[in-house]
């Protein structure tokens, strides 16, 4: 606060002795915003990628005021043999927002990567969000399809296996509602995968029985630049639906699902 009012007599002292102080500034063609946080567990799509422990995330986003944007993020992975033995996830994605009036759309594409693992394991993924609001609520779907890559093929370590490729269709919806006169926002999710029945060559799948559901209810408390969260988190995959994925959608700590229901905590900040 000090320093906002230091900034603020030091403005007032330069608009006296200006001719032109009362001149808006033109605005700045490109924004950065960011985030990092700190989480109990990296859900993707309602299963672990970190075997069931904490991870450490952070990335940025560059927008143009013509709407476009391109930016990148990163979490730490479990280390416990998937992800064509990498230990990190880094997403670099760009795309293209239109204001339509009440409403926006979102258009553009996601490249996962695994530094340190396989060439294999690396995929594109496009998407399209349609985003808007019903009175107090924010809500927002979308569409994510992967068209056919390698790294989503079934891979069973035989010469049939190799080179095969398969695709992966994700939707999606998400709601948000901040209650009036707090800092506390109320947020839910519903996804829907469709994709290959397996393992690809990272030893995961994006949809490992094929179709499943995942879903969320949290709820973030804003304290200061922080925001805490807290949230439920489940897939409605059945221990005999993944037993043939096993080991790899096993703990490494107890043999349990990574896609079990769980409470995941998380602490962030943005910029």
């Amino acid at each position: 606060m000090k320093k906002m009012m230091t900034a603020a007599a030091a403005f007032a002292m330069f608009s006296a002795v200006s001719a032109h102080a009362d001149e808006a500034a033109p605005a700045e063609p490109f924004a950065i915003t960011g985030t990092a946080a700190l989480v109990s567990d990296y859900r993707f799509r309602g299963v672990s990628q970190t075997d069931k422990e904490m991870a450490v995330q952070a990335g940025f986003t560059v927008t143009h005021e013509s709407g476009l944007y391109v930016g990148t993020w990163g979490s730490n992975l479990s280390g416990w043999g998937t992800f064509g033995g990498a230990n990190m996830e880094l997403d670099i994605y760009a795309g293209y927002v239109a204001d339509l009036g009440g409403a926006s759309v979102d258009v553009g594409a996601t490249w996962y990567m695994y530094p340190g693992g396989f060439s294999n394991t690396d995929f594109v993924e496009p998407y399209v969000k349609l985003s808007g609001t019903a009175g107090p609520v924010s809500l927002l779907a979308g569409v994510a399809y992967a068209p056919k890559q390698e790294a989503l093929g079934n891979f069973s370590n035989t010469p049939q296996s190799a080179g095969q490729k398969q695709d992966n269709l994700y939707l999606w919806g998400d709601a948000s509602f901040t209650v009036p006169e707090t800092p506390v926002k109320l947020k839910a999710h519903l996804g829907y995968s469709d994709g290959n029945p397996g393992l690809g060559p990272n030893g995961t799948s994006l949809a490992p029985t094929g179709k499943y559901l995942d879903w969320l209810l949290g709820a973030e408390v804003a304290v200061g630049p922080l925001t805490l969260g807290v949230a439920y988190v489940d897939t409605d995959l059945t221990k005999s639906e993944t037993a043939y994925i096993q080991p790899n959608f096993s703990s490494t700590k107890n043999g349990s699902s990574i896609a079990g229901s769980t409470v995941v905590f998380s602490l962030s900040a943005g910029f």
